[in-house]
């Protein structure tokens, strides 16, 4: 391991208390505790009540396991920092479905070592991150009996189906959720396992296009050249959404685009990348996108628009000659910062009608939309994790903004009204989601100095 000393006391509890950390970290990653699946609703309680149990033993205060319409949230707290930031602390105990069981190495709720690794379910995303937090609590209250901040926790149970109790939860907890950060421990290293702060996420529009023309599939010999085909016709409104040089024609859709500014660029341009490994490792011929770009940039910081899926009429074994009397489609935008998914849907749909040919009906759905998120590089809250990630792994943080969406982490932005630090130490290759999912234990070991570090250096803040 590259740990750099944070403490001695500190590094002698980790060394002394290493195996029995270890099996507990192995107790959470058995609780089969899958949000998405009915018959897991006991394994999900199960795990709430062991995050609760863990909070108590550890000796944070105001432990409370509470019921929402979905799973419970969890919540704890230490304010005993007179002075210091308070820091919200984010994390969720759910894991995904295991299918497909058979590419699994070893049971997924059966958690092996093997070698430098933990294999299970969950042990990247997200229960190794809480337990680098719990065990970095547990480290500070053990050998100075305090903490350098203070500390609101909050863990939930649904992330990986869609937070639905979330954002009620934190809107009825306004009064015990204030604080000067919030810190979402979600998220992971970058290619090479290389340490990352990660500063946005995008946000997201998902539509359904219905084109509408005969009252049925009629035939294409007697009525062809005579009704509009809706197939013909869809196929027309997605040539008009995008031009060839892959800029998007919905008029409006760049106007509150934050610009990328020489920082943002600087930092993409600092990232290990290999277009051509990337490119093969896909199979594809070419890497396109918005021109003025990098890849990495269209892939993280600009926005997109994307057919996710496209149907109608005959689609069978031979042919069959008909006009199809609807033709479907599914798009989704993916969104930076400053770009409304509200407005954006609007501005779709009025563009969708607009370029429809006539002899069709459109309609537009909208199938749901998520804030993006965006953090400053140079937020003192994110100067300061790379800080503390550069002297306990020994190398340079990247900054990184990932091209997915975690819609829940702008409600910390705009419900709570804090700013918020997108933190982790999963692998990159941690196959989260996936058949064989693994931490690393150097990760892991490490991320609870870095945890306990990243504390101290955010009491250096002013609030």
């Amino acid at each position: 391991m590259n740990g750099a000393v944070v403490d001695p006391a500190i590094d002698d509890f980790l060394a002394s208390t290493r195996a029995r950390r270890l099996d507990e970290y192995v107790e959470f990653l058995r609780i089969p505790s899958i949000s998405a699946l009915p018959e897991h609703e006991a394994d999900c309680r199960a795990a709430a009540t062991w995050v609760g149990d863990r909070l108590r033993a550890i000796g944070l205060e105001n432990v409370e396991v509470s019921e929402t319409a979905g799973y419970p949230i969890v919540y704890a707290d230490w304010l005993h920092a007179e002075g210091a930031p308070t820091a919200v602390v984010y994390g969720h105990y759910d894991v995904q479905p295991v299918d497909p069981l058979d590419e699994w190495a070893s049971p997924p709720f059966s958690p092996v070592i093997v070698g430098d690794r933990v294999l299970a379910r969950g042990a990247s995303d997200d229960k190794g991150n809480i337990a680098i937090i719990l065990q970095a609590a547990e480290v500070l209250l053990a050998t100075r009996g305090r903490l350098p901040i203070n500390l609101r926790f909050v863990f939930e149970g649904e992330e990986e189906s869609n937070s639905a109790s979330l954002e009620p939860w934190l809107a009825a907890n306004l009064d015990r959720l204030g604080g000067d950060v919030a810190l979402i421990c979600d998220s992971g290293f970058f290619a090479g396992n290389v340490p990352a702060v990660t500063v946005a996420l995008r946000g997201i529009m998902y539509a359904q296009i219905d084109v509408t023309g005969p009252f049925q599939d009629v035939h294409s010999g007697v009525y062809g050249g005579m009704v509009a085909n809706p197939a013909n016709a869809l196929a027309a409104i997605i040539a008009a959404l995008k031009g060839p040089d892959g800029r998007i024609l919905i008029p409006g859709f760049y106007d509150e685009v934050l610009p990328l500014g020489p920082a943002d660029r600087a930092a993409f341009a600092a990232l290990p990348f290999d277009e051509d490994a990337a490119r093969a490792a896909l199979g594809v011929t070419d890497l396109v996108g918005e021109p003025g770009y990098t890849t990495l940039e269209r892939r993280a910081g600009r926005p997109t628009l994307d057919v996710n899926g496209i149907w109608g009429g005959f689609q069978g074994e031979g042919s069959k000659t008909i006009i199809p009397g609807r033709a479907h489609a599914k798009v989704s935008c993916r969104l930076v910062a400053n770009q409304d998914p509200d407005a954006i849907f609007e501005r779709f749909r009025t563009h969708v009608e607009a370029v429809t040919p006539p002899g069709v009906r459109v309609s537009v759905e909208c199938l749901g939309t998520g804030r993006p998120s965006y953090s400053p590089i140079d937020l003192p809250a994110n100067q300061a994790l790379a800080r503390s990630l550069r002297a306990v792994f020994g190398q340079e943080p990247v900054f990184i903004r990932e091209g997915g969406s975690i819609p829940f982490v702008a409600t910390f932005e705009t419900l709570l009204g804090l700013p918020v630090v997108i933190m982790g130490f999963t692998p990159p290759d941690g196959n989260f989601h996936a058949p064989n999912e693994w931490m690393d234990l150097a990760n892991f070991e490490n991320g609870i100095r870095a945890m306990v570090r990243y504390w101290e250096e955010l009491a250096t803040i002013p609030r």
